[in-house]
Formats: structure tokens, sequence, C-alpha cells
């Protein structure tokens, strides 16, 4: 596990649990954990695109989707559609897009294979102004602690009653 990857930062410090405890001391910048299994983590973007950019990542230092293993790619698969659910009723937002690059040539920042989900509200006058494009790029925004531990919390609550209305208790 790279010691200067973020996100296995978050991993080392969020074990898996079906319900997350947060002590959002524990890294810097704050990691807000949304879903954290023996596989696959979920945290908000801390420079998000839009209210409730989701990052879905593996646990395990995995730069590209291609160095994943197929017990990994099945559960990010399976997340990323649970976890599209729980945003989209969580946000309100039912328009939204996933992408998710690989490589520095691709846009990929973090060298740690992960899945965007950006929720795409509809363009009001005031979010006019801003750049959308359909692969992700737009103006990002720094994520503020206050509505992150409530969003984080709020999309927690959610996926529990996604996991009971499929009849799992467990992540």
């Amino acid at each position: 596990m790279p010691t200067d990857c973020p996100f296995c930062n978050i991993a080392a410090h969020w074990a898996p649990s079906p319900t997350p405890s947060p002590n959002y001391d524990l890294i810097s910048p704050s990691a807000f954990v949304v879903l954290s299994t023996p596989f696959v983590m979920a945290f908000l973007d801390i420079m998000p695109l839009s209210p409730g950019h989701l990052l879905i990542t593996t646990r395990a230092h995995r730069e590209k989707i291609s160095d994943v293993t197929d017990q990994e790619a099945q559960d990010l698969g399976l997340w990323v559609s649970r976890l599209s659910r729980v945003l989209a009723k969580v946000t309100g937002v039912w328009d939204w897009n996933i992408v998710q690059n690989n490589g520095a040539a691709a846009s990929q920042v973090v060298p740690h294979v992960h899945y965007h989900l950006i929720p795409r509200p509809a363009l009001t006058p005031e979010l006019r102004n801003r750049s959308f494009t359909m692969f992700g790029k737009g103006q990002r925004s720094e994520l503020e602690d206050e509505e992150a531990v409530e969003l984080a919390g709020k999309l927690r609550e959610e996926l529990k009653r996604e996991l009971n209305r499929l009849g799992r208790e467990k992540l």
C-alpha cells in the first residue's frame, strides 16, 4: 500500500464495517466515508463537481481498472449501481455521470482506480454560467466539512434502507 496514496490512507483508517463510525480527525483532509467493505470503499469527493459527488474505489491499491481482481470488479459494479440509487434519492437529482479514468493522459488525478458518481442537477439560471460536460469536467468547489458530515450521514442512512429493501442487513 503506497503511503502517499490518499485513498490507501483512507482505507488504512476505515476498517470494513456495515455502519462506519466516523472519526474525521483520523485523516487530513477529512474523509467522508459512506461505504467501507472488505473490497470497496465510497466517500465524498473533496473537490466536488456538484453536491453529492461520490467516489467509489477499491480498498486495495490498484492503479487502473485493468489491475482489479475479479472479486473487486464484481463488487465495484454492484456498489456503483446501489450507490447510484442511494445518491439520486438523497440528492433528489435523477441525472448523473459515472466516470472512470485510467492513467494521467486520461485525466486520472489519483493513481488508484475509482469511479466518480456525479449528480447533474437541472441547469437553473445560476448553473447555466458554470461549464459542464458529459465526461465529468466542470467547475469544482471545495467540500465544506459541515455539509459533508450531514450529506455523508444521509447517504449512509439511505444505504441502510436500500440494503433492507434488498433483504441484506450487512454490507
